[in-house]
């Protein structure tokens, strides 16, 4: 059930690859070793004037991409310092920027807040 939106700041003459959200879906749903159709990708396309650095100039070689992640019950400790890696380097690889540029931001669990088609995670 991992949700997962992808948030890429993008030049605006850039084109993105058609395929690249069904991409992303397949290398996270991977890595968090989800069954086929059970890890949903939301992209979004931030364009570079919707995004700034305080007293920096970004060069577009390094644009962040910023990602927010749901999970059931996300994994603590260890765990989840190796679920950020391997998600970090997939979607770096993917979108073809440097890991460093990767940000990975995760939602409290889904259990008992989120519901689907009205029925609650449990």
């Amino acid at each position: 059930m991992p949700i997962v939106t992808v948030e890429l700041v993008v030049d605006a003459d850039r084109a993105v690859e058609r395929s690249l959200t069904q991409s992303l879906a397949d290398s996270i749903g991977s890595v968090l070793g989800s069954p086929r159709g059970q890890t949903w990708i939301r992209l979004r396309l931030l364009p570079r004037d919707g995004y700034a650095e305080n007293d920096a100039l970004v060069d577009a070689a390094e644009l962040p991409v910023f990602v927010s992640v749901l999970e059931r019950q996300p994994p603590t400790g260890a765990e989840l310092q190796a679920e950020v890696t391997a998600l970090t380097d997939a979607i770096a690889r993917v979108i073809g920027r440097p890991a460093t540029c990767v940000h990975v931001a995760y939602a409290p669990a889904a259990v008992g807040r989120v519901s689907f088609g009205g029925k609650l995670v449990q």
